[in-house]
């Protein structure tokens, strides 16, 4: 990258967190050590108290990194892979605790030396530059940097490589006419993909009781419906962020979910905690125009999904009972909202459909899977042998649902409700229908999304519900 013939005879000192990673390891690590013990969450403002540097010592003292499953920047990486074939001094100075920055820097290879954050003297901005200045003088070094930490440093280099910059970092470059490393930057469809938009899909759920009700053309539940349905989707997206927090090491070792923002570091943890709170707080503020049962709701929905996220989705058979909650739980969201009353039979339809469904998801994962008998999946409570005996659970759960359906059609509710009963019938070969070939698309492996996202999305399930919807409007007429 740079053609001066004396390059090889001066050191180049390559910053870690957003230069020669897409990510932060501070923040990486406060999400691992509340992974591990979420009550730490209370010890992190007393150790920031005193200072950066023991917030950073802490962290490393209890939690370890897998430096092959960081997200490192492959321009940045090659180049410098290159500089050290050719002979050059490679310095990794970091901010980061000295543990993690020896242990990347051992699996790396490329590395003649490391200054990092040893006890209480944090290095960054000028503590990095005074550290690169003592070793090897003002104007002894070249220097790769991301951020305006690093403004200091570029200062005292001889020449300064810039890296994904931030906006003072970006000025600084163009002021000085710095080299620019050039990478990925996010788009529009980062963030909706951040955001998970696709999943927003679920929450239309919130609509069954008000059109079970056939309220159809009540226009103050569907304003609470719309309402309710924006708080969710906001308060989904929040939790699918810190999830992705959470599992930011499982993620990196799948073969297609090491692609989302945060695991490639394409969106930065700090934007993505600032968006998650801005959702939640919008989310919060849109339950003050609905019933006060509806908060109560979403925040019991809020407190499954954080505890889900912690340890619930890697228990054995309790992670998919959960599912099948969250998905009901919609429903009752939906119901509090509007008013409407949800039924027995509506509840105990709803249980046995989601579990098949939340089955399914764990028979995809157990279908792509390569790991031999007897070990467990990451992140799971389940095994290699465990695929027949779910695949079983999950259509009996199906035709268990379809049985429910069946047995309210021929109660005295639907007498009360429909003045054709007879029509609705064919609900119950309807939902074997949808279930049935969902399972049948992932014993073929073909089944790669949410299947209540899939339902929704696909044309084929999209027809054979609205027929449904079509005969329950009928059978009420």
């Amino acid at each position: 990258m740079d053609a001066r013939p004396n390059n090889q005879t001066v050191p180049l000192a390559v910053d870690l967190d957003g230069t020669l990673i897409a990510s932060d390891l501070l923040w990486e690590g406060v999400f691992l050590l509340l992974r591990h013990n979420p009550l730490l969450l209370f010890m992190i403002p007393i150790w920031l108290i005193s200072g950066p540097a023991r917030l950073k010592q802490e962290i490393a003292a209890r939690v370890d990194i897998d430096p092959a499953g960081l997200p490192y920047r492959a321009e940045v990486l090659g180049w410098l892979r290159e500089e050290h074939s050719a002979g050059r001094q490679l310095v990794l100075a970091t901010g980061t605790p000295l543990k993690f920055a020896n242990e990347i820097a051992a699996h790396l290879g490329i590395f003649d030396s490391v200054l990092a954050t040893e006890g209480t003297h944090n290095l960054t901005s000028g503590r990095k530059r005074a550290a690169l200045v003592n070793a090897y003088g003002d104007s002894g070094f070249d220097y790769v940097g991301n951020s305006r930490h690093d403004l200091k440093v570029f200062d005292a280099a001889r020449q300064s490589i810039v890296v994904a910059p931030d906006r003072l970092a970006a000025r600084w470059q163009s002021a000085h006419g710095a080299k620019l490393i050039e990478t990925p930057t996010p788009t529009a469809k980062t963030v909706v993909k951040m955001l998970r938009v696709h999943q927003w899909l679920k929450n239309a759920l919130i609509a069954v009781p008000m059109i079970l009700s056939h309220e159809f053309f009540n226009t103050g539940m569907a304003l609470a419906c719309i309402l309710a349905f924006v708080s969710f989707s906001a308060a989904a997206s929040a939790i699918y962020i810190i999830n992705d927090f959470f599992d930011l090491a499982l993620d990196r070792a799948h073969p297609t979910k090491r692609h989302r923002p945060f695991a490639s570091g394409l969106l930065s943890m700090r934007f993505g905690v600032v968006v998650a709170g801005l959702l939640l707080a919008l989310s919060l503020s849109l339950t003050v125009f609905l019933p006060i049962e509806f908060l109560g709701v979403l925040c019991a929905y809020l407190a499954i999904t954080t505890v889900y996220s912690f340890s619930l989705k890697r228990m054995l058979l309790v992670d998919v009972l959960t599912l099948a909650g969250l998905y009901t739980i919609r429903i009752l969201a939906g119901a509090a909202a509007t008013g409407v009353d949800v039924s027995f039979w509506l509840l105990a339809f709803a249980i046995f459909f989601f579990l098949s469904l939340a089955l399914v998801k764990r028979y995809v994962e157990l279908r792509l899977s390569t790991l031999p008998a007897g070990e467990r999946i990451a992140g799971r409570g389940y095994r290699a042998e465990d695929q027949e005996i779910v695949a079983q659970a999950g259509l009996a759960s199906a035709f268990s649902s379809a049985l429910v359906l069946a047995l309210f059609i021929q109660s005295d509710a639907v007498r009360e409700l429909y003045t054709k009963p007879w029509l609705i019938w064919p609900l119950g070969p309807i939902v074997l229908y949808l279930t049935m070939r969902i399972w049948i698309l992932a014993r073929r492996d073909e089944m790669n999304d949410d299947p209540v996202v899939f339902i929704i999305s696909d044309w084929r399930s999209q027809l054979v519900v609205a027929i449904g919807a079509v005969l329950l409007v009928v059978a009420g007429v």
